[in-house]
């Protein structure tokens, strides 16, 4: 029994290989599971197969190949979903792909867009490192604060006078 790399701890016969050999993957996530265990099993083919038309005229598969050959693939984090469900047409994914490679541990983070055509659900393109959400907090001041210019009086009678 060998578990499946995308993390999902079922065998990888019940899991990913199936996508591998024809199967359609219901979901976006579990097509982008199965295209992170193609990058284990050097399942190139899959990979290019699993691309949308204009994202194939981009990819290299030799170049895959030899980048995909030099890494250890540790574990697969899925970080967020969005969509891509059955129902949909569209679906994101965020992900981290933990690996090594020339002796250092790195990670892949990234935001790929998944398109559904005719049934069958394909990567469409991604986002390396997206910036994260941004969220602004404001410390609200109190009347009987010190006031935030550093005078030493409170705040109702300084500046929020």
């Amino acid at each position: 029994m060998s578990l499946c790399p995308c993390g999902s701890n079922i065998e990888y016969a019940n899991c990913c290989e199936p996508f591998h050999n024809g199967e359609v993957a219901p979901t976006a996530e579990k097509l982008m599971r199965s295209r992170y265990s193609a990058f284990e099993k050097g399942k190139m083919t899959y990979l290019s197969d699993t691309l949308t038309e204009a994202s194939r005229k981009d990819y290299d598969p030799v170049e895959t190949e030899q980048w995909a050959s030099t890494a250890k693939w540790n574990k697969l984090e899925i970080v967020k979903t969005e969509k891509g469900e059955e129902g949909d047409e569209e679906g994101i994914v965020e992900f981290r792909a933990h690996f090594k490679m020339n002796g250092q541990q790195q990670v892949h983070y990234e935001r790929s867009s998944f398109k559904k055509v005719d049934g069958r659900w394909y990567y469409e393109d991604g986002v390396i490192n997206p910036a994260q959400e941004q969220r602004i907090v404001a410390n609200k001041v109190g009347r009987n604060d010190p006031c935030t210019c550093g005078s030493g009086k409170k705040y109702k009678k300084c500046c929020g006078a």
